[in-house]
């Protein structure tokens, strides 16, 4: 790149980088649009809004029905946010926690678009006497839309609602061909046998007559369609929605509206933070310090290209502060997990590039070549390690659900950026600088080339140590299981507990709640984790805590009294159930399982050999059960963060591994005859050992900051994923290699012993018999233990050499 053309690049992206920093510093217009302040923050760092459903009925509902409407309905609100939370209350109602809702007009459009959950139905036309039950009417405003002519009780007792919506089985949007091959949007209805059998006669007399069979929802005709044919195999389509998007609204409503229970609500409310502005302030002040400390070891160990990647990594930060505005995604807890783990594989991506062209300036090529030359070696790299990453986030965000999907989002929308920023900002940032006349190789740090150490040979000690951690976690979760009830020291996110509702005299500060209340509740209930919320507008604050008996709740209530003065009257409690419901970890395990299955078959196919995706999938399973052991023997709370802990070290720990593999991959096609497969394997792991142990400093620097610096949730949140990474490095470097090295040389013994056996049974009778010098050697050779035969193949090869440089 000439001068000129370096200088009006840089102006460029400096101009670029500018109006993006002011974009996400301050934004435009009045609402500061686009600025980081504005990205919607989940219940745990900004609160939202609550809702209580109350079901209708004398007698309450049974509990597979009260947990299928739950299910339901968190498949509903997911719509509204990533974190959106749904769980019962008591033995008949559900609530709702939608977070990044901060005012009364969203709450309220949001309680618009639920209405009242299990209330729909489907009425006929006309009566059995030909009167109409509903009819084309003028509304408030002055719109026309259909009303009923009769009361809706009146219409159920004639039994003109001919089908309820707890008899729709399935409600989707989709596409069909109409009568002339053209592509049209319909919503598909399945109905059960009851209600295709009541289906039948009604849509039978309504296609007889002419007539519309009206879908009627909490107070309105949400569609009239016409009857085209009756329809007796209990599916129906619905056309007439103008886009896909007006279908699914209308899907949804009726998979809403169908629950089996129905639902009425009891109250909304706007809750505040659970974690409070105090956490808010001292992760971003650790956030600073982690990048600081990450920018300051990059420029140190890699010099001018340590530097570019700061850069890269800045205008990383700014792209992706400016798509989670433009994306609308909730952030959270673990939705930072997800961009801490894509930081780390965008500085992971510069250090693979980085120790590349080290080793081309090492080899006497030319800066501008050796620049060249690294961005192509490091690319298989790059692009299989940050792929199979994308593929468990994209199976994560369609199978899972809540705080599984938060994480996915945030953390495919970091792997795409970080393949840009690394991939091309860097890349450009480099050529600039190179441009500008930094051309001493001295800038840009000599590779050194290292003696190989022998990582293979220490593999039974590896395999020992490793075994022994993952063994002693399930005998500590075995005696803990025994002696206190749990394996792990679930939170009430798992098991549930016990939510209390106390109105104080003052508007109490979140800091005064954690400082004079909480350890009021701490003693009380021995629970360390106790969930605060605070309902705007009012003095009430919502406590959540583990399960509660009648005397710690009476407990309790005596301390509020008699240190803050409440009524006692004022003092509520109602248990809860887990937030983290059976059908949610089911979708995450079924969604972990499955992104695993992927990303073996990818491997195997960049890879073309098992052996690669096996083991990585094996270093995988130990790095989750070793730090599945920790939180066991520590009793961290397994709260809400944990399967989003869980995924960082997956997503972290495969990265690392296909790094190392890669040049496994290289280094086997350009392997000279004498040099063995050990040989091979530890001299890939040697030539990537700088970059593995690099880029496990950098991402532990951003966590450890948090952990520092962090509240006790986020310290809690931070030390699993410290442990992880730590965990994750130890097995892509002690284990992977030394596990496809074992898998792969049984499978050339075994093909080779075949050979050998295939070889001696051509032989003639006499020389079976013999005894003749190449019979007795194919014998001997073959009864050698493993190590002797190395040793004489060993010796077979310096004998050949030997002879060579003699001839």
């Amino acid at each position: 790149m000439k001068k000129s053309r370096a200088v009006i690049s840089l102006l460029l992206v400096a101009a670029i980088s500018g109006l993006m920093a002011y974009t996400v510093l301050i934004g435009f217009g009045k609402g500061h649009r686009g600025s980081y302040h504005n990205i919607k923050k989940g219940l745990d760092l900004a609160g939202g809004a609550s809702i209580t459903y109350q079901a209708v009925g004398e007698e309450p509902p049974s509990q597979e029905d009260l947990n299928d409407t739950k299910y339901k309905l968190q498949r509903r609100v997911d719509q509204y946010s990533t974190e959106a939370q749904v769980y019962t209350e008591g033995t008949d109602r559900l609530n709702i926690e939608i977070p990044g809702i901060s005012g009364v007009a969203e709450t309220n459009q949001i309680l618009e678009d639920l209405g009242r959950p299990g209330s729909l139905y489907f009425i006929r036309q006309t009566d059995d006497a030909g009167n109409q039950n509903y009819q084309l009417g003028v509304t408030e405003n002055g719109g026309v839309e259909y009303v009923l002519t009769k009361e809706l009780d009146q219409i159920i007792a004639d039994g003109d609602a001919v089908v309820t919506g707890t008899q729709v089985t399935d409600a989707k949007a989709g596409y069909q061909q109409d009568d002339m091959g053209n592509k049209e949007i319909v919503v598909s209805l399945t109905f059960d046998d009851t209600g295709r059998e009541a289906f039948a006669k009604a849509t039978t007399k309504a296609f007889s007559a002419g007539e519309t069979i009206g879908i009627y929802y909490d107070g309105h005709f949400i569609s009239v369609p016409s009857v085209q044919a009756a329809i007796t195999d209990g599916r129906a389509v619905i056309t007439g929605e103008s886009t896909i998007e007006d279908a699914e609204n209308l899907a949804s409503t009726i998979r809403i509206g169908g629950l089996k229970v129905e639902l009425e609500r009891l109250r909304s409310q706007i809750v505040g933070a659970q974690l409070g502005q105090d956490a808010i302030r001292t992760s971003k002040f650790a956030g600073l310090i982690g990048f600081c400390l990450v920018a300051l070891l990059m420029i140190i160990v890699y010099l001018l290209p340590g530097f570019t990647a700061v850069l890269a990594l800045i205008i990383y930060i700014l792209m992706m502060a400016i798509v989670l505005n433009g994306f609308d995604i909730t952030l959270t807890l673990p939705g930072i997990a997800g961009i801490l783990l894509s930081i780390g594989m965008a500085v992971d991506a510069n250090v693979i590039i980085f120790a590349r062209v080290r080793e081309e300036l090492a080899n006497g090529i030319g800066v501008k070549t050796a620049i060249r030359n690294g961005y192509s070696k490091a690319l298989s790299a790059i692009i299989d390690g940050n792929v199979t990453t994308l593929i468990a986030a994209a199976v994560l965000a369609v199978l899972g659900s809540g705080t599984v999907k938060g994480f996915a989002y945030t953390l495919a929308i970091g792997i795409v950026l970080s393949m840009i920023t690394s991939l091309f900002v860097t890349r450009l940032l480099m050529n600039i600088f190179y441009g500008l006349g930094l051309t001493d190789k001295k800038l840009y740090g000599i590779g050194k080339k290292r003696t190989p150490i022998k990582f293979v040979e220490k593999r039974k000690v590896f395999f020992a140590i490793s075994i022994a951690l993952v063994l002693s976690g399930f005998v500590a979760m075995g005696v803990f299981r025994a002696t206190q009830g749990n394996a792990l020291n679930y939170s009430l996110d798992f098991v549930g507990g016990t939510s209390t509702s106390v109105s104080f005299n003052e508007d109490m500060s979140l800091e005064k709640i954690e400082s004079e209340v909480i350890p009021i509740f701490t003693e009380v209930t021995g629970d360390n984790n106790v969930q605060i919320q605070k309902v705007a507008g009012s003095n009430e604050v919502i406590f959540k805590s583990v399960v509660l008996d009648t005397d710690k709740s009476t407990e309790l209530s005596n301390q509020l009294v008699e240190k803050f003065a409440v009524d006692k009257d004022s003092i509520t409690s109602e248990t809860i159930s887990s937030t983290i419901s059976d059908e949610m970890k089911r979708d995450a395990l079924i969604a972990v399982a499955v992104a695993l299955v992927l990303m073996l078959l990818y491997i195997w196919f960049r890879f073309k050999d098992l052996r690669f995706g096996a083991s990585s999938v094996i270093c995988l399973a130990h790095d989750v059960l070793v730090v599945l052991a920790f939180y066991a023997f520590v009793r961290i709370s397994v709260g809400s963060t944990f399967i989003a802990c869980m995924l960082t070290i997956v997503g972290y720990s495969i990265n690392a591994t296909i790094v190392i593999f890669d040049r496994v991959r290289e280094n086997l096609r350009q392997r000279s005859r004498q040099q063995t497969l050990e040989e091979v394997v530890n001299e890939s792991i040697t030539d990537t050992l700088s970059r593995s142990i690099f880029t496990s400093l950098t991402t532990f620097f951003m966590v450890f900051a948090l952990f520092i610096f962090g509240v006790s949730s986020v310290k809690e949140f931070a030390l699993p994923i410290m442990i992880g990474i730590i965990c994750g490095a130890y097995s892509s470097i002690c284990l992977a290699g030394s596990i496809w090295y074992v898998m792969r040389k049984k499978a050339d013994d075994a093909a080779r012993a075949g050979i050998d056996s295939k070889k001696s049974g051509k032989g003639t009778d006499s020389d079976k018999g013999s005894g003749s010098k190449s019979g007795k050697k194919k014998n001997d050779y073959s009864n050698l233990s493993k190590k002797e035969r190395k040793e004489r193949r060993r010796k077979e090869e310096e004998a050949k050499n030997k002879a060579k440089i003699t001839v």
